[in-house]
């Protein structure tokens, strides 16, 4: 178990070597990263204080290196410090992490980076809990949560033909479906969904990994992407089934829910009239409604409402883009 003293040895005397060493020029590093991991890992930039769900997430997982993939922590050395960056006790190993004296910004303090490939990380402060008393407070972008369950999201925001092109487009997304949910009538179909009297939404449901996207990013993106403060409206389609919803999988993905609601009020001139309610069961659409735009996209619905609407998407969230 390292200590605070074995990390000022190895600032002044050296660090350990590495089991391997990945090297990259900037610009392969830029082509591999987004532009907030790329600012943080490789320009030794720091992400904005609880800027991620990271923080308060504790499931059991491997975090590694965004950079290299290089295994740096295990979930079960995390603890919640309030301090607004994720923080862990110990690394996985003891010569994954280098260490580095930091005298920027006015203050003294240790470096920490990936030993692998050199990303910094984050710092290392001796404030920890016991019984080693250390606190590693990383950078959520620099760190990859791996070894974690994939993760089920269902949303409602419109014709699902639009909703579904767009999630499909997400780096760590790894399936949608569209289907009707949020209503009352046991396997419902098309027509009896825009009939207006099953209760049920168009929505879809999104299957994805949370080491690479997390919940609160498919809600921004969600609530970004639609007009959240239009009741029973999205543009020219009306009715009940084409409300704003959220159907939430856990108590977790409530709370995260009503808090990214809030957040993002400010953001439009009138309320949110999003619906958030408890998921009970998906009905997956026929099977002319699945991957409608991938096989459909000269058809005029597509070139008229669904490209523009992807044009603004990759527009705002170019980072979050499979590549």
């Amino acid at each position: 178990m390292l200590t605070w003293k074995d990390i000022l040895t190895r600032v002044e005397k050296g660090n350990s070597a590495p089991d391997r060493t990945v090297k990259k020029t900037n610009r392969e590093w830029q082509q591999q990263l987004t532009d907030e991991q790329y600012q943080v890992t490789r320009r030794h930039g720091t992400e904005a204080a609880f800027s991620s769900d990271m923080c308060s997430r504790f499931e059991p997982g491997i975090y590694s290196c965004i950079c290299c993939q290089t295994q740096l922590f295990d979930a079960g050395d995390k603890f919640e410090s309030r301090s607004g960056w994720p923080s862990f006790t110990q690394p996985i190993k003891e010569n994954v992490i280098s260490y580095h004296s930091d005298n920027a910004h006015n203050m003294q303090r240790i470096e920490t980076r990936c030993n692998t490939c050199q990303a910094h990380l984050g710092h290392v402060f001796p404030d920890g809990p016991e019984p080693c008393g250390l606190r590693y407070c990383m950078n959520a972008a620099a760190l990859q949560k791996i070894g974690t369950v994939d993760e089920t999201a269902t949303f409602g925001g419109g014709c699902f033909w639009c909703t579904e092109a767009v999630f499909q487009q997400l780096r760590g997304v790894l399936s949608v479906e569209s289907g009707y949910s949020g209503g009352h009538l046991e396997n419902p179909s098309y027509r009896a969904v825009c009939d207006g009297t099953t209760g049920h939404a168009e929505v879809i449901q999104i299957i994805f990994d949370p080491g690479q996207l997390i919940y609160s990013d498919l809600l921004r993106i969600h609530l970004s992407t639609h007009n959240p403060t239009t009741l029973n409206q999205q543009g020219p389609d009306r009715g009940t089934q084409y409300r704003s919803i959220i159907l939430a999988h856990s108590d977790e993905q409530q709370k995260t829910a009503q808090s990214v609601i809030q957040e993002m009020q400010e953001a439009f001139d009138k309320p949110v009239v999003t619906e958030i309610k408890p998921f009970e069961k998906f009905y997956k659409a026929e099977a002319y409604h699945q991957d409608y735009y991938g096989k459909n996209s000269n058809a005029g619905y597509c070139q008229a409402v669904i490209n523009p609407k992807l044009g603004k998407f990759r527009a705002l969230f170019k980072d979050k883009l499979k590549k």
